[in-house]
């Protein structure tokens, strides 16, 4: 049976679900897994993750398509982002086939908890790993646990995404050969303060630029960015220092294989963002949010798709992208992750 849930007024947050999945690194390996009701983690107080911050997440979501299966949109990317991020943490990779077969066991579980198509809600699945047991001396530890819970959530934005504004901060999102690429915890830790500060000064959020020049674009605290030309050609910025974005890589590919618009990911420097007419955040929560216009320091840069609604190009890059989702756009082979 469907949960009583007023769908179409989740907001974004937790809540509590039926069950989770749960595995643990132990003597070199890992164990068979399990489904699991128990929401709660206990752990040493001194364990690893608690002292030195050794944890690494996703996320992504399972929702429901217009003939009514509950897919997922390319988790096998999550699973090689997590190996990444484990990698760079000198944590243990969870497999990719046992990632994989690990979200169907645990959305399988919660099928009630996924929202109906065409309510805007759908199931968030969030996997994670940490340290668990104690260490002192600064160094990985030696045992994990390898957890995914979900929760459904309503969309992003209610009525719509407004364009919103950034600002660009005085501080650094990631150094130069840093963590910046991978997705571990201690990178949104870093992030907090700079957010808080944002809103404070009623900006939604920051637009970081390289750590090692300041003169080049990377990304914001929790999200890629991209940007439209005058010739509407679609341009996201390149370096090894932010992450790879499943969302952003898949606009990408719709821009050139969809719509027929030259996609490139180079350098792009704050002296030029002027130029483009169009720009845009990019992840997994809200898959697009247009953004209407950059303050540096006082120096206001306003997109001409202005601050109404979201730009052209960016709203055809929105509806076909969700469009492949939701099952109305035929999908690449590959793409949907069918559950049930």
């Amino acid at each position: 049976m469907e949960k009583n849930i007023d769908w179409g007024n989740l907001g974004f947050g937790y809540m509590r679900t039926d069950f989770r999945y749960v595995a643990n690194f132990k003597d070199g390996k890992w164990s068979s897994g399990q489904i699991t009701s128990d929401d709660k983690v206990v752990i040493n107080e001194s364990a690893g993750v608690l002292q030195y911050a050794q944890t690494c997440f996703e996320g992504l979501k399972a929702y429901k398509t217009k003939d009514n299966s509950v897919v997922c949109f390319r988790p096998d990317l999550n699973a090689e982002r997590m190996i990444q991020s484990a990698e760079r943490l000198e944590m243990p990779a969870f497999p990719k086939e046992r990632f994989l077969d690990a979200i169907h066991q645990v959305v399988q579980a919660n099928l009630n908890w996924v929202p109906p198509y065409g309510s805007g809600a759908s199931l968030y699945i969030r996997p994670y790993m940490f340290g668990t047991n104690p260490v002192m001396g600064v160094k990985p530890a030696d045992e994990y646990q390898f957890r995914i819970f979900v929760s459904p959530v309503g969309p992003y934005f209610k009525g719509g995404a407004k364009p919103i504004t950034l600002r660009i901060p005085d501080f650094d999102r990631a150094a130069p050969r840093g963590t910046g690429h991978v997705k571990a915890g201690l990178n949104y830790a870093m992030s907090l303060h700079a957010i808080v500060e944002a809103h404070k000064q009623g900006y939604n959020e920051n637009l970081y630029l390289d750590s090692a020049t300041r003169t080049k674009i990377e990304e914001t605290g929790g999200a890629n960015v991209i940007f439209v030309t005058k010739d509407n050609e679609v341009v996201t910025p390149k370096s090894s220092s932010i992450l790879p974005s499943i969302t952003r890589r898949s606009l990408m590919y719709v821009a050139e294989n969809y719509l027929g618009l030259k996609a490139v990911e180079r350098e792009i420097y704050l002296n030029e963002i002027h130029t483009f007419k169009e720009c845009a955040l990019c992840g997994t929560a809200a898959v697009l949010s247009p953004v209407g216009r950059v303050i540096d320091h006082g120096r206001e840069i306003n997109f001409s798709s202005g601050m109404e609604h979201a730009g052209e190009i960016t709203q055809k890059l929105y509806d076909t992208l969700t469009g492949i989702q939701q099952g109305k756009i035929d999908a690449p082979d590959g793409w949907i992750y069918k559950i049930a």
